[in-house]
């Protein structure tokens, strides 16, 4: 007993120091994507030797409890054999006794020799009962440790989780209520399900407002729960890489005709060496202070924030060459190896990234001339949450230089070294012909045809392509600014332009493209 009672101690003092190693969550330096994949593996090889441990333990305790019941039923053989022999002696004692008595009659010798035969009988159908009752239960006793499942029995070559599914997944039980829809579909992460739009603060199928299509939100990504870390479920996630050599060639612009425009018009407007950044969106959300939740680099206009209007533009300065006052403006870049803005809100972690240059290049039509844009007018490409809205106004585009035929449209590239990473941001350019805004900011702005015609009704303006490269660090460890809810997919890449230039510049601007000059 003193035994058992020790290997339940031990065994007992083990589970509660595998409880105590489990306990809180494993913190993390920084947000990289790649050493978040590395600590969920490493946390999933902790669960599996703490399940294996738990086993052997559960088979010592098996072994312990067989050796406790053999010893029992040792003793109770041995008690059985002591009360066989104190009847042989009985019976000797009365033989003895019936020699001694003969004065006695023959009848009385007669009967007491016929109750002694019966007392030996009794006595022997007694033990030959508790020898059977002890085989039966000893029998019991081996019939149901076959059939309880102890692990002591199992095959040692059988896999102990194969007949309990619950041991392979310690959750199944209770699932992880993050885990239990399907988010965003690559390994065992759950695959991102186009939504239906998000409250937030403003704006209708806005870039960086609201869809206003309902409240649904996207499910959160996956998490472990012994090794999840205060980054597992910010995002972006390995499976949102890719090396720019495995994307198939294509080809982004539509092919010019003969009555196409072909010049080009380039405005310097510098990287944002100044460090004009705020989180607002004047477009989408008016007046609103972190409308955006995320960061924007801005070129181009010195005024612009939440509260800018046509007139706070037009009578500012610009970082621009030439006069041009528009204000030109995208979510930043992060370094996430670089323990910087941690505490922040909306989970934009990681150190900016200021891009190594800025092309803004406004463009021709593939099939007609252009007309001056309307000044004030105000376009967005791209859409802040088409992670959860769904490709639909998605127009992300990543690439690397020396790559530029290869075009990812939902994955970061992974760029070999001495490859930059490259953002092209293209706006679109076939104008209503009345009207500098719309009510979700894009009907009165649409993009060409699949052959680079405007839709029937509307004007081809000069069509504005930012290009934007990064020296990032090597390997999936960056991410672009984005609303909490959308873990930083790539697919929510997006811009924003507002066109303050001078009606002479303008004028200068359709000039160059349509008679094919590069300006």
């Amino acid at each position: 007993m003193a035994a058992a009672v020790s290997a339940l101690a031990v065994v007992a003092g083990g589970l509660v120091s595998a409880a105590v190693i489990g306990v809180g969550p494993a913190l993390a330096d920084h947000c990289d994507p790649a050493q978040a994949s590395q600590e969920q593996q490493q946390g999933q090889r902790n669960r599996n030797n703490n399940r294996n441990q738990n086993q052997d333990q559960g088979q010592q305790q098996d072994q312990d409890q067989q050796g406790q019941d053999q010893n029992q039923q040792d003793q109770n053989q041995n008690q059985d054999q002591n009360g066989q022999n104190q009847g042989q002696n009985n019976n000797q004692d009365q033989n003895q006794q019936d020699q001694n008595n003969n004065q006695q009659n023959n009848n009385q010798q007669q009967n007491g020799q016929q109750q002694n035969n019966q007392q030996n009988g009794d006595q022997q159908q007694n033990g030959q009962q508790q020898n059977n009752q002890q085989n039966g239960d000893q029998q019991q006793n081996a019939d149901q440790q076959g059939q309880g499942g102890g692990r002591a029995v199992l095959d040692p070559a059988q896999n102990p989780d194969a007949q309990n599914p619950d041991a392979q997944n310690p959750d199944a039980q209770n699932p992880d209520p993050e885990q239990t829809a399907e988010t965003f579909g690559r390994r065992n992460r759950p695959t991102r399900n186009p939504g239906q739009g998000n409250n937030g603060n403003n704006g209708n199928n806005g870039n960086n407002g609201n869809n206003g299509n309902g409240n649904a939100s996207p499910t959160p990504s996956p998490t472990a729960s012994e090794d999840h870390n205060e980054c597992a479920d910010l995002g972006p996630f390995v499976e949102d890489f890719v090396d720019i050599r495995r994307v198939a060639p294509r080809q982004l612009d539509a092919r010019i005709g003969r009555g196409g425009s072909r010049g080009t018009f380039v405005s310097a407007c510098g990287t944002n060496r100044n460090g004009h950044n705020n989180p607002d969106n004047f477009i989408v959300a008016p007046g609103v202070s972190n409308g955006a939740h995320h960061l924007h680099d801005y070129v181009g206009n010195l005024s612009t924030d939440g509260f800018s209007t046509d007139e706070s533009l037009a009578a500012a300065g610009t970082t621009c060459r030439l006069g041009d006052k528009s204000t030109y403006f995208w979510p930043v870049l992060r370094d996430r190896k670089v323990d910087v803005n941690t505490e922040d809100a909306d989970g934009n972690v990681g150190q900016v990234l200021r891009a190594r240059s800025v092309t803004l290049q406004f463009r021709g039509n593939a099939t007609s001339q252009v007309v001056a844009m309307p000044r004030f007018l105000r376009l967005i490409t791209g859409d802040a949450k088409a992670a959860t809205n769904g490709a639909g106004n998605a127009r992300a585009a990543w690439s690397c230089t020396g790559f530029q035929n290869r075009i990812s449209p939902d994955k970061y590239p992974l760029c070999p070294r001495g490859s930059q990473v490259v953002r092209i941001l293209d706006f679109p350019s076939c104008w209503d012909g009345q009207n500098t805004d719309s009510a979700n900011h894009r009907t009165h702005v649409v993009f060409p045809g699949q052959g680079g015609a405007c839709p029937q009704g509307t004007k081809a303006v000069p069509a504005l392509r930012m290009t934007l490269t990064y020296s990032v660090p090597q390997g999936p460890s960056f991410a672009v600014d984005a609303f909490p809810e959308q873990k930083h997919n790539p697919i929510t890449d997006h811009a924003d332009f507002a066109n303050v230039m001078p009606d002479r510049l303008m004028q200068f601007v359709v000039s160059c493209i349509n008679r094919g000059r590069r300006c």
